[in-house]
């Protein structure tokens, strides 16, 4: 999908403006977060488990080399294929190329964010070949032609009414008013497309370095339909998601479960290795990993980003922020959206161009508290609020206007100096008169009205502290 987090004002102030999507993000704080917090009350030693967490994914990302060379190897010895993708278009060509081989007509597709990245569905249709979403929200995401809305939760903006329109619109089925209804006719569709379809593409919760094995982790059963069914299964993996070992895995599984659902295990975990072999039932005659850079080697050459490949896409920021809570997911403009979507997102895509989302961030730092691996996001935050002021790794110039590079500044000098500080209250004091109604300031001139447009300032005080102090001694 192209980027469009350059809009994120205009996309953050339609979606403030919609009853229907502010109503849908009200239940965000009192579902799957508090379900998180509950999960975490019942967990033993759940902090111990977080420190442990933390360690194994900063382990990884020190070794990536090393366990990335061990995966590949792990999976070819389980007769599978690795192929290491540079970026997007890469990874999208072997895909294509494989399914042209196979002569692919019909794919499933388990949740994948970084299929969505790669915009892999509309290379696949320009193709001649069909793409079926099969998680109920990415289906329902796919028939509307919108974008996810939550990692977790893909289509959690939609009523029940917009979801039995978009079925009755795009399949013909009778509309419904209840769920159950609802998802029937969703499976009834899937089920054909489960049947039909030549390849299965999926992406990858966790891969474990020591074995090859391929983990995913799902509520629905169609991760699992989607890597046994078809003659050939696809796993595309961003780079960053290697566990060394079962042992490991054991600990992700419970951090990620319990922090994206509030679950104590998801409905289904998935593991594969390799295609299928002589006694198996059932399984893919061929299994290709592909593990995508697209962007992180960036992060991961960053000793100030590098944290940002810890995440274990669970959405528990993205339910804690009280700024995604209001904006919603499609303000950041791009696949990843909410605390940690203001992060990655301008690095894998354009700082420049998405220079508002750092800035998206009250830094009340609820998204560090709640993230299972301890992500310290306001810190990276702050960091490309930095670079963007005053450029840096990520940005090779200053993206922040002249006007407010340079009032910064003058405010730096300012305070800096005790004697231009008392010069400068008392000009403030003087130039607020005109503008001063009942001890506000309701709204400031240009350039400096952006300010005061959602906020009035109180006033500055007669008379300084000091000033005050002085006279109460006296």
């Amino acid at each position: 999908m192209e980027p469009r987090t350059r809009e994120f004002i205009s996309l953050a102030s339609a979606t403030i403006a919609d009853p229907q999507r502010q109503k849908s993000l009200q239940g965000l704080y009192g579902g799957f977060h508090q379900a998180r917090i509950n999960a975490a009350a019942a967990t033993q030693g759940w902090e111990d488990l977080r420190d442990r967490g933390r360690a194994i994914k900063a382990h990884v990302v020190e070794n990536l080399d090393h366990y990335l060379e061990m995966a590949a190897r792990n999976v070819e010895n389980a007769s599978g294929k690795v192929f290491f993708a540079k970026d997007a278009a890469s990874a999208s060509d072997y895909v294509l190329g494989l399914a042209r081989a196979r002569g692919v007509r019909t794919v499933i597709k388990g949740k994948s964010m970084i299929s969505e990245e790669m915009g892999l569905n509309h290379h696949l249709e320009a193709s001649g070949i069909e793409a079926v979403e099969t998680d109920l929200g990415e289906y329902l995401i796919q028939l509307a032609g919108q974008t996810p809305y939550h990692i977790i939760a893909p289509a959690i903006h939609m009523s029940r009414q917009e979801v039995s329109d978009i079925l009755h619109e795009k399949t013909g089925a009778p509309r419904h008013d209840s769920i159950e209804e609802i998802a029937g006719v969703a499976r009834r569709q899937l089920r054909e497309k489960f049947i039909a379809a030549d390849m299965g593409i999926t992406g990858a919760n966790f891969v474990v370095a020591e074995t090859g094995t391929l983990v995913l982790v799902t509520n629905e059963g169609n991760g699992r339909m989607s890597t046994s069914m078809p003659p050939v299964h696809v796993a595309i993996m961003g780079m960053e998601k290697i566990v060394p070992s079962m042992e490991d895995l054991g600990v992700m599984l419970r951090l990620l479960i319990r922090s994206a659902t509030g679950q104590r295990l998801s409905s289904y975990v998935t593991t594969v290795t390799g295609p299928r072999r002589a006694d198996d039932e059932d399984g893919p005659e061929e299994f290709h990993l592909v593990i995508v850079d697209n962007g992180r080697s960036k992060l991961l050459a960053d000793p100030q980003m590098r944290e940002a490949l810890y995440c274990l896409r669970c959405g528990a920021c993205l339910n804690a922020c009280p700024v995604y809570r209001k904006v919603g997911g499609h303000a950041y403009g791009w696949v990843y959206s909410g605390p940690i979507g203001a992060i990655v997102s301008p690095v894998l895509t354009d700082v420049a161009e998405a220079k508002h989302l750092p800035f998206a961030s009250s830094l009340c730092g609820a998204c560090r508290e709640v993230c299972p691996v301890r992500i310290n996001i306001p810190r990276m935050l702050l960091h490309l609020r930095h670079e963007i002021a005053e450029g840096g790794t990520h940005v090779s110039k200053p993206a922040a206007p002249v006007i407010e590079r340079v009032m910064m500044r003058g405010y730096r000098a300012t305070v800096s100096r005790p004697s231009a500080m008392r010069l400068a209250g008392g000009v403030g004091r003087l130039a607020q008169s005109p503008l001063a109604r009942n001890g506000r300031i309701r709204r400031l001139p240009p350039p400096l009205s952006g300010w005061t447009r959602y906020r009035t300032f109180p006033t500055l005080a007669s008379r300084t502290f000091r000033a005050r102090w002085k006279r109460g001694i006296r």
